[in-house]
């Protein structure tokens, strides 16, 4: 993985969505929060598929912001299990802007989560091994 200049998405394609005026400041650019929610969402979806079961955010670590995101942007989250461990899991998360009326394509930001399994109780639980 090249966290500085990628020529291709790294991970799977987990959610696509569209930037909207309502999640935008006054100047038009994307609220970083808002980026960052996506891409917790995908995080959340690729850690209970792998975990096979729930799982909640631990940690966000190293987000980088690369460049802004635009109303109307199609923005789509490609997500990648990077290690296992016995009750959490870190995931390589980017985003990408797919510019309003344009073929253009580029990473917007990146970062690493930190996803805990946890049971019915809500207490951390072993995540089994990949089938």
């Amino acid at each position: 993985m090249n966290d500085t200049d990628p020529s291709a998405p790294a991970g799977t394609p987990t959610l696509r969505t569209l930037a909207m005026p309502g999640d935008a400041n006054a100047a038009g650019d994307i609220f970083g929060g808002w980026v960052m929610a996506q891409m917790d969402l995908a995080a959340g979806i690729a850690a209970a598929e792998r975990a096979r079961g729930r799982v909640v955010t631990a940690a966000v670590n190293e987000m980088a912001f690369r460049s802004p995101v635009r109303i109307g942007d199609t923005l789509s989250i490609h997500a990648r299990v990077e290690s296992v461990r016995r009750t959490s899991m870190v995931l390589y998360i980017e985003a990408w802007a797919q510019r309003y009326l344009s073929e253009d394509t580029e990473r917007v930001t990146f970062a690493r989560f930190t996803m805990v399994a946890l049971d019915g109780s809500g207490k951390p639980t072993a995540i089994p091994p990949e089938t």
